[in-house]
């Protein structure tokens, strides 16, 4: 067994965590984990694999050895996943893209999760979601009772602030950027996050801003094998990809562009707007899903499928500079309602209270 976990803290802790998060690179749900476990560091213990254990032998070390390792405490799985036979315990839901688009994933994901979403959400104890899109999405998708899911909204980590131009230049330097204004893309290239559709906006905006570029931030292939290739046909002129960046490196990538665009066609809550807002970017994102609910009236708002209308926000927010300076400060009047502390504190009561501590 010790070949296959690690454990932290009072073994007598009322309640496990589900750490399998740790030995995975951290992008938006292991963020969300981890931020929100270390700020549980002392009340819980973690259990985790000793070595990264991804696919079918992380399910397997996840819904056969954990629940042994977890027994006699109430387990917190934060990442979409935890064990089925497990019925104490309380899941952190980030979305159900799964279940509302499996044409996104290779079938043998989409089936996996089809299976495991239905099934864990309704074997749970209690489940929390992060936004009031996702909590409506389970409820309706499941049959769960409302009382059955809380809400707890993601943070935005504190070194997500404005920077000065000495910082910008010297990320921009790192990144062999160009020395112009540049639009800002940060995620995963995967199909939901519509780069087709940002790309074929471009193709309406770069010829009009000749001397802005746009910047796709994120893993080259999504991430994962499950993610289907995104269908680039060609990439246009203007464009510059940096691949994967650094956590350390994104504040002032964020800070430095003109605009932050974000044109998803699903998100459980989308932390990318979230932090651009924090870094005071302009921020041109969907509408539906979370992420209306997350930026509300700080953000412009575009139908995701139509490129004109992503062209056309960016081309408003290009040539506006008031505009921009108005966006920037509802941007930061509207990020202190995502607070990591505040989650990790409502997180603990949600579980002490289902640990039946008082």
């Amino acid at each position: 067994m010790a070949d296959f976990a690690r454990t932290s803290a009072s073994e007598a802790a009322p309640v496990t965590v589900n750490a399998r998060f740790h030995v995975h690179r951290k992008t938006g749900m292991q963020r969300y984990a981890y931020e929100v476990a270390s700020r549980l560091a002392g009340k819980v213990r973690e259990i985790r694999p000793e070595r990264a254990l991804r696919g079918p032998a992380g399910h397997l070390w996840e819904q056969c050895y954990l629940p042994t390792l977890a027994a006699g405490s109430l387990l917190w799985s934060p990442n979409n996943t935890g064990p089925v036979v497990t019925r104490r315990q309380v899941c952190t839901i980030h979305d159900i893209i799964p279940i509302d688009h499996p044409e996104w994933f290779s079938k043998s994901f989409a089936a996996w999760y089809r299976w495991l979403l239905p099934a864990l959400t309704r074997s749970a104890q209690h489940v929390i979601a992060v936004s009031e899109f996702t909590r409506s999405r389970v409820i309706d998708a499941f049959g769960l009772k409302p009382e059955k899911v809380s809400v707890v909204l993601n943070g935005i980590s504190p070194e997500f602030t404005p920077r000065t131009d000495e910082e910008i230049d010297r990320v921009k330097t790192r990144l062999g950027l160009p020395a112009k204004p540049y639009v800002l893309y940060v995620g995963s290239l995967e199909p939901r996050k519509n780069l087709q559709g940002l790309l074929t906006a471009w193709t309406r905006v770069q010829p009009k801003c000749p001397d802005i570029q746009l910047v796709i931030t994120g893993l080259n292939k999504g991430g994962s094998k499950v993610f289907a290739a995104v269908p680039i046909d060609k990439i246009p002129s203007g464009v510059f990809f940096t691949g994967y960046v650094e956590d350390a490196d994104l504040p002032a990538l964020y800070s430095g562009a003109v605009v932050f665009v974000y044109p998803s066609l699903y998100e459980g809550f989308g932390l990318p707007p979230a932090e651009a807002m924090a870094c005071g970017t302009p921020v041109i994102t969907s509408k539906g899903t979370s992420l209306s609910e997350v930026v509300g009236p700080a953000a412009l708002l575009v139908d995701p499928e139509n490129p004109e209308s992503i062209a056309d926000a960016i081309l408003r927010v290009a040539a506006s500079e008031s505009l921009g300076t108005e966006m920037r400060r509802t941007g930061l009047a509207r990020v202190p309602q995502f607070n990591w502390d505040d989650a990790a504190a409502q997180t603990w009561r949600i579980l002490s209270r289902e640990a039946g501590q008082s």
